[in-house]
């Protein structure tokens, strides 16, 4: 695949020039790309590594593609995401930091499809030490980021909400270091399987809320923020509490608990922060608003949302191959 190959001149309407692929742990999203990265159509299926139906990623790839790779064959196919991982199709290893684009267009590797067409995979990236961490999938949207708006280059903060959080530091356009925060997850957990989540569960078999209640999630960030030195395990209480007391109904409990998680996620993120850095939110809408919320809450009011990061950093790298 070279730059010229997704340049070449087109017809008077959009024809596609690479199938682009985030293939996460839970879900397939696959997009079909024509000029200068436009997403011309796109699917997204429940296909994740750990849900691909039979362990057959050919035959899963093949299924969400194949309307597009019959009616254009031999397209271009890049993926990003846990495809790559030791439980995806082929371990593409690490990066360490600092990694850019550069790096990793060099670290790419090919892995063989559908008869006809190949598929090549992005790495991911890692940090060593007592502490380590690690992405796969975010580096790729990183890159997309910084082509969406390359102001975020010199020195900026990317904040990716979802089940694990990541915060990636990005100096002269490239990821210096990051940190995971398990936010999705510890919500997940403790409204399913804990006594914080109860009395949510049970009016939801009633009726069901249309909108967050942004006061109680408010409250959350604001308990976590005004008792800077109470851990959070105690706080995590004052769900059920609150509630007992009367000071908060169960359908609002579930989104001060967001509060305070999230808050608690911005809380030790922002203590390691330097000032004077651009910030911007990848990922879901609904999710990046609530975290804009929070931020706002922090004193952090210039956070713009970045949508489409992801086809675009697939679309950034493939240009270089």
């Amino acid at each position: 695949m070279t730059s010229s190959d997704l340049l070449a001149p087109t017809t008077t309407q959009t024809v596609p020039r690479l199938i682009a692929l985030d293939w996460g742990t839970s879900s397939l999203r696959a997009y079909l790309l024509g000029d200068e990265g436009t997403v011309v159509d796109d699917i997204t299926v429940p296909w994740g590594i750990m849900a691909t139906p039979d362990g057959d990623f050919a035959r899963a790839l093949e299924s969400v593609t194949g309307t597009w790779t019959n009616r254009w064959p031999g397209l271009p196919m890049i993926a990003a995401g846990m495809i790559g991982s030791a439980q995806g199709w082929q371990e593409i290893p690490y990066l360490g930091c600092p990694t850019g684009l550069d790096d990793l267009v060099a670290a790419v590797r090919a892995q063989p499809a559908v008869p006809g067409t190949s598929l090549k995979i992005v790495p991911g990236v890692a940090l060593d030490g007592d502490i380590p961490d690690v992405m796969r999938g975010e580096e790729t949207q990183v890159v997309g980021a910084l082509a969406l708006d390359s102001g975020l280059s010199q020195r900026s903060l990317l904040i990716m909400p979802g089940t694990h959080s990541k915060w990636v530091a990005v100096r002269d356009g490239r990821i210096v270091t990051f940190t995971t925060y398990l936010t999705g997850e510890l919500f997940a957990v403790l409204s399913q399987h804990s006594i914080l989540g109860r009395p949510a569960m049970a009016v939801a078999k009633e009726s069901k809320p249309l909108v967050p209640a942004w006061t109680a999630f408010d409250r959350g960030v604001r308990t976590v923020r005004g008792n800077p030195g109470r851990p959070l395990s105690s706080l995590l209480f004052s769900t059920r509490t609150l509630v007992l007391s009367g000071r908060l109904t169960a359908s609002e409990s579930l989104d001060y608990l967001s509060g305070l998680l999230i808050g608690e996620e911005l809380r030790s993120a922002l203590s390691q922060t330097a000032d004077g850095f651009a910030c911007a939110l990848i990922g879901e809408s609904g999710l990046c608003q609530r975290y804009r919320r929070a931020l706002d809450l922090f004193g952090v009011d210039h956070a713009q949302i970045i949508a489409g990061a992801s086809p675009a950093g697939l679309w950034r790298i493939a240009l270089q191959l």
